[in-house]
């Protein structure tokens, strides 16, 4: 009943102008039409409902739906059809992506002490949907290759570069054999990928109890965490270099499209590769041979870790069913009332390995919150100045699959139209997270000052700075003391922001909540509507807080008369990522020297155990010094502009409409000016020079990284190619600062 005297309250008075207080007063509005936005958004808040997020997953998450399964067409179909009834124009958007799903898994270790490893999820009388055995996709690593091995075993920890370098001190080499993993320290691609590279012939990755089982606190059901059998799904495709279906890179997979066979591909795994529990896991580490590992290697299971190799050989054979599916994007489209051809997306997966309550279901509810309160208010007479678009995307678990492609079939209208995307993945109880463009922190702490956290009534942006100051170090307590200012993370990969951002430059967000709905049920059966219920957001508190931070991010972008960017904030970033380098690059140089003393004065066959095994270095060769002039350069400029940017900015609200349309036009087009058009070093997909995925870390991002990785890799050459690229871009961005001065002026 109160929400219905709400509505009819703001039906009858429409949108009359309120007061504003200076806690509220938002950037990028006149006062007039701030006080609108802000009794707008009010009511949006009045009409998000839990009870409605709650009943869409329990609906949502009925049934395993994947990509290519026939619950993920019902999902698609179900959430369309609210869409429209919201009031939006919807369609389902498909295309036809390369998809290989399991038709044989096998693991055994042989030898004297023989085991087949059981490779299932056990059903739990305690979670009603871990049953559902003939729907589900079994624990398994999409774009493995097939093969059939037969091998020593290694462990490698967790499989990222600096453990490669320790077994290679040990004089422990994996060419032959296959490698198992832990789980953490990377995107899971990665571990198959430089185990392929270093000779290897088959990977196995556990989920070790420490990170998410036992170790971390009581299994499930009695608590939240993996249980001995629980597995991580999950694809090993070779994100870092393109995401997108595997063959068809950079453009769209429409029916007519030319596709590079499986062999082709250059993002399909080359190697089979397995995901495992920690009790399928536990017999095989057993059977290591060699070294014990060093202690940061070591987890939660009660044996002695060792490197290997094994004595008994392991067996691993894998086979798959390479076909092509449909992916099934949900796009609903509220038409803007003034600019029509200014976009502003939000979007979240729906497709799930398995039931998907948490990862995606919990953020997709979020968002459905918010476009049905958008369109109730749109019924009522509310008119956004720009589109909105809400977007449900397929295919993400897999590779970004939907969102990727629907992206690259609509490259050219998207980079004229499209101001900024919105995204969320999954989310649970506990503290406000957010990465994106920097150009936009501002932006994002006005709105988290204002939306208030369910369990103690202090604003999101308060919560979240009170963990800062507890949790962090001495360092960090003295820099943030008294400044609540909360910094956007540098945005990598790993859900549907990439193709907008890194490949397009538009301005985008990944936020959600997280950190007190902990477990170990990721991309396992236990993913499940009652795992959610219990133990990640009962009664959908935060659920309802993503929807009124990230309906509010939707709402100001959308009628915002200025694009509220901040380029001093960008400025200082960068610049603090040029630091980064340069300290990187001397650090190397220094390692460098010292590693070639010590090498003359024989100091490591000194200092080295003679009993144990060791495989000295090469010694270094010397770090050059680089010449960054033109970037020091390009920052000073970059600066000085957006200095006077904030300036001129001051009233930018009140310029005539004609130059508020040539402003804004500039602002949401200026970060694309931070592309590269041939992209990065060996992935040209990737565009954007400030941010990137790591080619070594996966999701981890790497910010500027050309830069970057040329140090880290010593292709010295290549480094400094990439500063003089990158001094270049920023130099265009300066220049489209200028444009807005220019206007201002």
């Amino acid at each position: 009943m109160r929400k219905l005297i709400l509505l009819s309250a703001f039906s009858l008075s429409g949108l009359a102008p309120a007061s504003v207080s200076a806690q509220e007063k938002i950037s990028g509005f006149n006062p007039t039409s701030a006080s609108t936005e802000i009794k707008l958004e009010k009511a949006m808040d009045s009409l998000i409902s839990p009870k409605d997020q709650q009943v869409w997953m329990e609906f949502l998450s009925s049934r395993p739906h994947h990509l290519g399964s026939s619950q993920d067409k019902i999902n698609a179909d179900y959430m369309a059809k609210l869409f429209r009834e919201w009031g939006y124009d919807t369609e389902l958007s498909s295309y036809q992506v390369l998809f290989p799903t399991p038709k044989t898994r096998l693991l055994e270790l042989l030898g004297t002490k023989k085991f087949t490893a059981k490779l299932e999820e056990s059903t739990l009388k305690e979670d009603r949907t871990s049953g559902q055995k003939s729907e589900q996709l079994p624990t398994y690593n999409a774009y493995s290759a097939d093969g059939d091995v037969t091998a020593e075993l290694v462990f490698v920890n967790r499989g990222v570069p600096a453990d490669y370098e320790v077994l290679r001190k040990a004089g422990i080499s994996v060419k032959g054999k296959i490698v198992i993993a832990k789980y953490g320290g990377s995107w899971r691609g990665i571990k198959p990928k430089l185990a392929a590279f270093h000779g290897a012939i088959g990977c196995l990755i556990y989920s070790d109890p420490l990170d998410d089982g036992y170790g971390a606190g009581d299994a499930y059901p009695k608590g939240p965490y993996r249980p001995g059998d629980g597995a991580q799904r999950g694809s090993v495709m070779d994100m870092p270099v393109t995401p997108g279906d595997p063959t068809t890179p950079g453009f769209a997979s429409t029916p007519d499209a030319k596709r590079l066979s499986v062999a082709e591909s250059p993002t399909i795994m080359k190697i089979p590769v397995l995901p495992i529990s920690w009790e399928d896991a536990k017999p095989l580490l057993e059977s290591l041979q060699g070294p014990v590992a060093p202690d940061e290697w070591r987890g939660g299971l009660p044996i002695t870790y060792h490197m290997g190799p094994s004595v008994a050989k392991v067996h691993l054979k894998l086979a798959f069913n390479w076909d092509l599916k449909p992916v099934y994007n949900v796009i609903a489209t509220l038409k803007g009332s003034e600019l029509p051809d200014e976009w502003i997306i939000r979007g979240n997966h729906h497709d799930a390995w398995v039931n998907g309550a948490a990862d995606p279901l919990s953020g997709m509810v979020a968002v459905m919150s918010e476009a049905k309160a958008i369109g109730i208010l749109a019924k009522q007479g509310f008119k956004p100045k720009r589109t909105i678009i809400f977007c449900g995307w397929d295919g993400e678990e897999q590779a970004l699959l939907g969102s990727t492609e629907w992206v690259e079939d609509h490259a050219s209208e998207l980079q004229k139209k499209a101001v900024a995307y919105i995204n969320s993945d999954g989310n649970s109880r506990g503290f406000i997270h957010g990465g994106g463009s920097h150009a936009f922190e501002p932006f994002f702490n006005e709105i988290i000052s204002v939306v208030k956290d369910p369990q103690t009534g202090v604003s999101i942006r308060d919560r979240r700075y009170a963990v800062e100051m507890v949790l962090g170090d001495r360092a960090k307590r003295t820099r943030i003391m008294g400044n609540k200012t909360i910094k956007l993370s540098a945005l990598g990969a790993g859900s549907d922001y990439s193709p907008f951002f890194q490949h397009l430059g538009i301005p985008s967000f990944n936020i959600g909540f997280g950190g007190e709905g902990s477990g170990g049920e990721y991309h396992s059966i236990y993913d499940s509507y009652d795992h959610f219920v219990r133990f990640k957001d009962p009664g959908f508190a935060y659920g309802a807080a993503l929807a009124s931070t990230a309906g509010r991010m939707v709402l100001r972008l959308a009628n915002a008369d200025i694009i509220p960017a901040d380029f001093t904030t960008l400025y200082s970033t960068i610049n603090g990522y040029v630091g980064e380098v340069k300290t990187l690059a001397d650090n190397i140089r220094i390692d460098a020297e010292h590693d070639i003393a010590m090498a003359a004065e024989k100091l490591y066959d000194l200092a080295r155990d003679p009993k144990e095994p060791y495989v000295a270095a090469e010694v270094s060769a010397k770090v050059p010094f680089f010449n960054f002039s033109r970037l020091d350069n390009a920052m000073v400029q970059f600066k000085t502009a957006a200095d006077s940017y904030k300036k001129l900015s001051a009233k930018a609200e009140q310029l005539p409409e004609a130059k508020r349309n040539e402003l804004n036009n500039i602002l949401f087009q200026a970060e694309k000016s931070l592309l590269l058009d041939k992209g990065l070093p060996r992935r040209p997909w990737y565009r954007h020079l400030i941010y990137a995925p790591g080619y070594f870390t996966g999701y981890g991002v790497k910010t500027l990284p050309g830069v970057r990785e040329a140090i880290e890799e010593k292709n010295w050459a290549e480094a400094q190619e990439q500063i003089g690229l990158l001094s270049g871009v920023i130099e265009a961005f300066t220049a489209e600062i200028e444009k807005a001065n220019a206007v201002l002026k």
